[in-house]
């Protein structure tokens, strides 16, 4: 696979452009980062007000991720995505106008939706690539989709520095923050117009949810964890809501924190509305799942918990990590930029090994077990850096935890289209939607207290996730097979390797 993939044809193809998609969208996503405390200086923010934009960055990515999720399954990747590029230039460009911090607030609301783009490649990914390979091809895509972030921390600040003479001698971020959307928006037209994308392989069927609205689960046990599931994010949202709420912050008075936490409450009761609805059949006891049918929501809920303590601590340490080095090492805002952007520069190498060693080991179980240990490690080494170390070892530190965060987001999403092909979208979606979640909490902690304490706490939540994927999380069916259980091989002998869901350039 490493050899063809540089080939640039048939199924390789599609996979670089749609994690170069991946990685526009991340670069928009985190294009306030680099220059939150400049930005803070200028429009004359209170620190409180720096750490809560970071909050707002995630916040509507938790929604947008399983709404996209749903509107995936239903119309496919290539629209989806396109789509959502071409969107980037609205918040991008409110971003770069923004000259107070209410305007900021609402321009990284609507940057959350832009974050959703993760969950539209997983499923273009599961459609063009077999189980086999599915670690490494999905670590591909949001290894170098993530990579994204350090394009944002390390090439933005250089931008804005190298075209200061446009704005009188200073920083010029907001000329930064515009490109992005537009070069995000140029290439989502670009993409939909590219005949050689195409949702699945030639002569595959793409395979829709039978149910929308909500996602259909295969027993009643499910259907509960599957409630308390969306419970949890709507508790996030609520989470944002009070800290807006607070003195230090006062964008939302108490009576709007109030209203806000009535139409999440609204908003909860309709999902399990529409839960119940798709699920109906299954709750009267009208319908019963054939074994090959079914699949345990508990999974889908071990892996949002690990996307928690991967994805959402790397969220966290990318948002935080500018401000951390700058004001520990007493650093200028674009030198300690590029430092923090050795974290997500790793996700060129991280990600997909974290996917490959989940593909070659044998058990995606363990893979994800070790993996994690090794994140409550990294963190737990990160809570001890201070003022007095050395800044390459406090470098080398950062990057270890980055590569098992990282490595960890490869291993999680080697085995989500494993759960069940039709509705990848939507438990992508759901995965994903909690790395948000795990991001907000996070920041929240952050928000509250200092650095050391947000390390320390993500690297005691690595360590309960080792232990429940140790003990709860189970081997997928057809980890490693050619092609997916639910699809029969083709009859044809023409294509013996990659039987219904792969395409060879050289076959044609």
């Amino acid at each position: 696979m490493l050899k063809e993939m540089w080939s640039f044809q048939g199924r390789y193809r599609i996979l670089h452009m749609t994690w170069f998609a991946f990685f526009l969208t991340f670069v928009c996503w985190f294009n306030f980062a680099p220059f939150a405390t400049t930005i803070g200086k200028e429009l004359h923010l209170a620190p409180e007000q720096i750490k809560t934009l970071g909050i707002c960055n995630l916040a509507l990515t938790i929604p947008a991720r399983i709404i996209i999720g749903m509107l995936l399954d239903r119309f496919g990747p290539k629209v989806t995505f396109s789509s959502l590029l071409m969107f980037a230039i609205v918040p991008c460009l409110a971003t770069a106008l923004s000259q107070d911090f209410h305007q900021l607030v609402l321009s990284r609301l609507l940057m959350g939706i832009v974050g959703a783009g993760f969950v539209v490649g997983i499923r273009m990914v599961s459609e063009w690539f077999p189980p086999k390979d599915i670690g490494m091809a999905e670590g591909i895509y949001g290894g170098w989709g993530n990579f994204g972030a350090f394009g944002a921390e390390f090439a933005l600040p250089m931008l804005a520095v190298s075209t200061a003479f446009i704005s009188g001698g200073a920083t010029n971020w907001r000329l930064a923050i515009a490109l992005t959307g537009i070069i995000a928006s140029l290439y989502g037209w670009i993409y939909y117009n590219n005949k050689n994308i195409q949702d699945t392989p030639p002569g595959a069927t793409y395979r829709k949810a039978k149910k929308s609205g909500a996602m259909e689960v295969t027993s009643v046990r499910s259907f509960y964890a599957m409630i308390l599931s969306n419970f949890g994010l709507i508790f996030a949202l609520g989470l944002l809501a009070w800290r807006l709420a607070q003195p230090a912050i006062h964008f939302l008075s108490l009576d709007g924190m109030l209203i806000v936490w009535l139409c999440l409450g609204a908003l909860f009761v309709y999902q399990t509305i529409k839960a119940t609805h798709v699920n109906q059949d299954l709750l009267d006891g009208r319908k019963t799942y054939a074994p090959s049918e079914r699949y345990e929501f508990r999974q889908v809920a071990l892996l949002e918990f690990c996307y928690v303590v991967t994805f959402g601590s790397e969220l966290a340490a990318v948002s935080m990590l500018p401000t951390f080095f700058e004001k520990t090492f007493a650093l200028e805002h674009a030198i300690a930029a590029m430092i923090a952007a050795t974290y997500p520069f790793l996700n060129l190498v991280s990600r997909p090994s974290g996917g490959l060693i989940s593909d070659k080991l044998g058990s995606r179980k363990w893979t994800m077990t070790v993996i994690t240990v090794g994140v409550g490690i990294g963190y737990l080494l990160a809570h001890g850096i201070g003022a007095g170390w050395p800044i390459p070892l406090a470098i080398a530190v950062t990057m270890f935890s980055a590569y098992f965060a990282q490595a960890g987001c490869g291993a999680t999403y080697g085995i989500v289209p494993l759960i069940k092909k039709e509705i990848t979208g939507q438990v992508s979606g759901n995965v994903g939607a909690y790395g948000n979640f795990g991001g907000v909490i996070f920041l929240t902690i952050y928000s509250l207290t200092d650095a050391k304490t947000l390390f320390e706490v993500m690297g005691v939540a690595a360590f309960i996730c080792a232990a429940m994927c140790a003990f709860f999380l189970k081997e997928p069916k057809g980890s490693f097979a050619a092609h997916y259980e639910e699809e029969p091989a083709a009859e044809t002998p023409e294509l013996p390797s990659y039987p219904k869901l792969a395409y060879d350039r050289e076959q044609e």
